[in-house]
C-alpha cells in the first residue's frame, strides 16, 4: 500500500496546476499555496505587460488533455492564456485545493522527526505553521523580480523621473508623451519597446548589452515550429552523455550540420536585416540555442526602420539629471526608465544550509532530472525544466515527480545514481555546452525529446513514440500523444 501524503504545492501558475493535478490524480491530499490573488503565475493579469503573448505556438503550449480553444490565434495573448489556465483548473477541480493570497515565509524540517517540512504561511495578517509530508516547489524561474539600481537613480526620481521593473509596466498610458528608455534585449524588452512606441511615447530607446540570435515567428515564410522543434534538428546539437557511436556519427555529419546552421544564420540576417542594426551575434547559433533565445516581437525591426524605436548597444552607467549616461558614453534623455532585466533565481524561503546543497557557487543547480536533489528529501521542483513548450514540460515532470515520491518509477534511481547523473550533467554544461548554463542550468531546450525520453523511460511507459516515424522525427512535440504515453504506464493509487 502506498501511503497517502499531505502535499504542499507552492505556486498556482502553469507548473503548480500541473503538479496539483498529478498528485491529486494519484490520491494525495493536495494543498496549493499561491501568494497572489489569482491563478496564472506570470500570466496573472496584474503581472503582465500590455500586448504580451506566448513565444510558443498554441499547439506547443498546452496540457496533454486540454488543448487551447480553436478560436485562439497561433500565438495567444496574455489574457487568453490566463483564461485557458483557469479553464484547466476548473476542468480538474483544482481551485478548491488552493489558498490564494497566502505567502510562504519560511520552511524547516519537521520538528516531530517525521519526514517532510514545516511551512510558515502568512495570510490575512496572520502567521501559521503547518506540517507537510512533501513539498513541490512550482514557482519556476519568474517569481522574484531582479531589482537593480544605478548611481544617480534617487536624484532622477526626485526630479520627477520614473524607474520600474518590466513586470510593473501594465498600463500603456504610462508612456504617453514620455521619453522612454528600456534596458534589456530579451523578448519582454522588445515587446515593451514596441508597445511604448505604439502608445504615444515621445521617444523610445532600447539599450541592450550584446546581440543575440532572435527567431521570427515565420522563418522564410515557414512557421518556426516546423523548422526548429523536431528530433531531427535536436540531434544536431551536442547533447549530454553521448556514446562513442553517437560521437562518431556526429563527427561524420559535422560538415552538413555546420552548413545547415550557417544557412539558418544567413536567412535570419537577411530577413531581419541584422547587419544594418549591428545585431549579428558573435556566437554561432548552434552553440547559443537555449531558453534565452528570444522570439522576434512583431513590429520590432519595422520600428527600428521608422525611427519609433532606437536600438543602442551598451548598458546604463548612471543617471545624470534627466539623462541616462550609457557605458558607451552616450547620453539619452529619459522620463521613464523600464528595466527589463529579468528575474532572480532562487528559493528564498529555503534555509541557507539547504540552498547551499541545491545551488553551486557558480549558480548552477544540482538537480536530478531537473526535479529533485538527493540532499533535499521530501521536496521536488516542477517548472525548473524550462523549455520552448513549458506547459508540456511541467506536466511531464509533475507526473515523473509523483511517481518518484511514491517509489513507483520503473527505473527508481538510487542515491548514488542521482549524484553521478548530477555531476555528469554539470560537467556537460560547464565544458561541452556553455549555453546550457543559462537560468542556473534549469533549461531542457533545445533537447525536448531527449528530456522527455528520459522521463518516460523512468516512468516505464509501454509507448513513447508516435506510430508514424516521419512525424516522430520531423514534427514538434505533440502534447496529446504524450498524454497517451503517460496513460500507457502502470497506474496506481495512494491511500
Amino acid at each position: 500500500m502506498i501511503a497517502r501524503k499531505k502535499v504542499a504545492i507552492i505556486g498556482g501558475g502553469v507548473s503548480g496546476l500541473a503538479a496539483a493535478k498529478a498528485f491529486r490524480e494519484r490520491g494525495h491530499d493536495v494543498h496549493g499555496i499561491e501568494r497572489s490573488h489569482d491563478f496564472g503565475g506570470v500570466w496573472e493579469l496584474s503581472r503582465s505587460y500590455p500586448g504580451v503573448q506566448t513565444q510558443s505556438p498554441k499547439d506547443l503550449y498546452h496540457y496533454t488533455d486540454h488543448p487551447m480553444p480553436d478560436d485562439y490565434p497561433e500565438w495567444p495573448k496574455g489574457p487568453q492564456v490566463h483564461a485557458y489556465l483557469h479553464s484547466y483548473a476548473d476542468k480538474h477541480k483544482l481551485k478548491d485545493c488552493y489558498r490564494l493570497n497566502t505567502n510562504v515565509a519560511a520552511m524547516e524540517r519537521r520538528a516531530d522527526g517525521q519526514p517532510g517540512w514545516t511551512l510558515t504561511l502568512e495570510a490575512d495578517g496572520e502567521t501559521v505553521q503547518e506540517d507537510f509530508d512533501f513539498v513541490s516547489i512550482c514557482t519556476g524561474q519568474f517569481s522574484e523580480k531582479n531589482i537593480i539600481t544605478h548611481p544617480g537613480q534617487e536624484m532622477f526620481t526626485l526630479g520627477g523621473g520614473e524607474v520600474m521593473h518590466s513586470s510593473e509596466y501594465t498600463d500603456p498610458s504610462l508612456v504617453k508623451d514620455k521619453r522612454v528608455v528600456v534596458l534589456g534585449g530579451s523578448k519582454s524588452a522588445t515587446d515593451i519597446a514596441v508597445n511604448a512606441a505604439a502608445n504615444g511615447a515621445a521617444s523610445v530607446t532600447m539599450v541592450y548589452r550584446e546581440p543575440v540570435w532572435r527567431v521570427p515567428y515565420y522563418v522564410g515564410g515557414i512557421n518556426f515550429k516546423r523548422l526548429l522543434y523536431m528530433r531531427a534538428q535536436e540531434q544536431q546539437f551536442n547533447s549530454w552523455d553521448r556514446s562513442v557511436a553517437k560521437r562518431l556519427v556526429a563527427a561524420l555529419f559535422k560538415p552538413l550540420v555546420w552548413a545547415n546552421f550557417r544557412g539558418l544564420e544567413t536567412l535570419l540576417k537577411l530577413q531581419l536585416g541584422l547587419k544594418k542594426w549591428d545585431m549579428v551575434p558573435d556566437v554561432p547559433i548552434e552553440k547559443d540555442v537555449s531558453c534565452s533565445i528570444p522570439i522576434v516581437t512583431p513590429g520590432l525591426f519595422e520600428a527600428f526602420k521608422d525611427g519609433s524605436v532606437t536600438p543602442v548597444r551598451g548598458s546604463f552607467e548612471r543617471y545624470e539629471g534627466n539623462d541616462i549616461v550609457l557605458t558607451n558614453g552616450q547620453k539619452v534623455s529619459c522620463d521613464l526608465s523600464i528595466l527589463a532585466v529579468g528575474w532572480t533565481l532562487g528559493v528564498p524561503y529555503l534555509p541557507e544550509e539547504y540552498r547551499a546543497k541545491l545551488i553551486d557557487p557558480d549558480g548552477q543547480y544540482r538537480v536530478y532530472r531537473l526535479a529533485v536533489n538527493p540532499d533535499l528529501p521530501d521536496m521536488g521542483f516542477v517548472g525548473f525544466n524550462s523549455s520552448f513548450c513549458s506547459v508540456l514540460s511541467s506536466e511531464m515532470i509533475a507526473n515523473w515527480l509523483v511517481r518518484f515520491v511514491d517509489g513507483q518509477l520503473a527505473n527508481q534511481p538510487t542515491d548514488q545514481e542521482m549524484r553521478d547523473n548530477i555531476e555528469m550533467m554539470l560537467n556537460w554544461k560547464r565544458k561541452e555546452r556553455p549555453a546550457a548554463q543559462v537560468y542556473g542550468g534549469l533549461c531542457s531546450a533545445p533537447f525536448h525529446f531527449r528530456h522527455f525520453d528520459e522521463l518516460l523511460d523512468d516512468i516505464g511507459v509501454r509507448q513513447r513514440k508516435r506510430s508514424n516515424p516521419l512525424a516522430e522525427q520531423f514534427s514538434y512535440p505533440h502534447a496529446p500523444s504524450y498524454g497517451r504515453y503517460l496513460a500507457s504506464a502502470p497506474q496506481y493509487q495512494a491511500g
